[in-house]
């Protein structure tokens, strides 16, 4: 999947103020897509109550949102977040704007679903209505129930010249942290972002590390295109992280016929559930010293609290 955006040579500040020092490895291990179907929530609950998943993300859009809501007044203690979703991947399961029908928004394909890509919306979204539609969806976690750590992207959509600021307005006009790196135009490129915003997102990372904002180093995850040994594949990738913050990404579900007639990729997210509920990953991960931390942490950390 091409995880990866180099951080900036100067050590993160969060470090210490998470008690860890310059040289540490910490790790946010990210559950994606909750809510999108039963299999990802059952899975994220399973996951919760294990504890070496240490944050999830939830997709207001989605058709098992409200279930993923429940999941969450039941658990105040989860660490969940809003997957900010303006793009709808599948053929033939879809979900689209919760706030507008209008095709002049540039949000609607012509099954009246979010596109299927995230360059797509990036292209005809219209930035005032994905402003619209981003308020929209934290306003519809809140009203359900949720009280989230942060905000992230589904697809890395909003990753956009045109999108980013209403992702970073978004996260502060509601006190929440904000999946964001501290890299420079050079690491955004390498990313895979446009030059244009990757001047922006480096401009814009620059000035809310200045206002104290708790940014991240490094962004990693298991693959969604590779047949292997996924327990052997975990232990490398989270063994080969380096110092700093680590947005560590695994898209876990329940295995059954729900996720198997969604996901053309259902083998690797159902493996990435037994991964993760396997013993051996979290003694794996304390035999290295990772410091396994969650988004609440960094929304202890933001300016005012």
């Amino acid at each position: 999947m091409g995880y990866t955006c180099p951080m900036r040579k100067a050590a993160n500040p969060v470090m210490k103020k998470l008690g860890l020092s310059d040289g540490d490895r910490a790790v946010i291990i990210h559950a994606d897509d909750i809510g999108m179907c039963q299999a990802g929530v059952e899975a994220f609950s399973d996951l919760h109550r294990a504890g070496i998943v240490s944050s999830g993300a939830v997709m207001v859009p989605c058709p098992w949102f409200l279930h993923a809501a429940s999941f969450s007044r039941e658990n105040p203690k989860a660490d969940l977040g809003i997957h900010l979703t303006i793009t709808s991947e599948y053929q033939t399961y879809r979900w689209g704007p919760v706030s507008t029908r209008d095709p002049a928004s540039g949000l609607l394909d012509g099954e009246g679903c979010f596109p299927h890509r995230s360059a797509e919306v990036q292209d005809r979204g219209v930035p005032a209505a994905v402003g619209v539609e981003l308020r929209a969806q934290v306003r519809m976690a809140l009203q359900a129930g949720i009280v989230p750590t942060h905000v992230d992207t589904h697809m890395g959509a909003v990753a956009s010249a045109r999108f980013l600021e209403h992702y970073v307005g978004v996260a502060a006009e509601n006190g929440l942290p904000l999946m964001a790196f501290r890299s420079d135009e050079a690491g955004f490129r390498a990313a895979g972002l446009d030059a244009e915003s990757a001047v922006i997102a480096a401009r814009a990372m620059e000035r809310l590390e200045a206002e104290g904002f708790p940014l991240l180093d490094n962004l990693a995850g298991m693959p969604l295109d590779r047949d292997e040994d996924r327990l052997a594949c975990a232990k490398r990738a989270l063994s080969g992280l380096p110092p700093g913050i680590t947005h560590f990404i695994i898209h876990p579900a329940k295995d059954g016929p729900e996720i198997r007639a969604i996901a053309k990729d259902w083998r690797y997210r159902t493996a990435d559930y037994a991964t993760f509920l396997d013993e051996d990953i979290g003694r794996h991960i304390a035999s290295i010293g990772l410091h396994v931390i969650g988004y609440r942490d960094l929304k202890a950390l933001l300016p005012g609290r």
